[in-house]
């Protein structure tokens, strides 16, 4: 199981992001918004993937109607998240939030 703690960790391990408050809860920033925690262990993260994870595991994956304008936010319960999904989730992000090139 992920922690916020692991969020913090992984996010200010890459290049560039740092950490600030959006809607009274941390966020990571790269060029723009990467990751943002929620009071209930909830993470939002940019994705590709979206319709794919939500589809094969929607325990761990949902978006709300007010992600539906934002067709890369996806929403993520930590608690069934473990580490190494959570390093892909976030590096993930941070590709998208345009601090990497893409892969491939």
């Amino acid at each position: 199981m992920a922690s916020v703690d692991d969020v913090r960790f992984f996010c200010l391990s890459l290049p560039g992001v740092s950490e600030r408050r959006s809607w009274n809860q941390p966020a990571w920033f790269a060029r723009t918004l990467m990751a943002r925690m929620w009071e209930d262990g909830v993470l939002t993260v940019k994705t590709g993937e979206r319709e794919a994870l939500a589809a094969m595991n929607p325990e761990t994956y949902y978006w709300t109607p007010h992600h539906n304008r934002s067709p890369q936010l996806i929403l993520a319960r930590l608690a069934h998240v473990d580490r190494d999904e959570l390093q892909e989730l976030l590096l993930e992000s941070y590709r998208l939030a345009g601090s990497l090139p893409p892969t491939g």
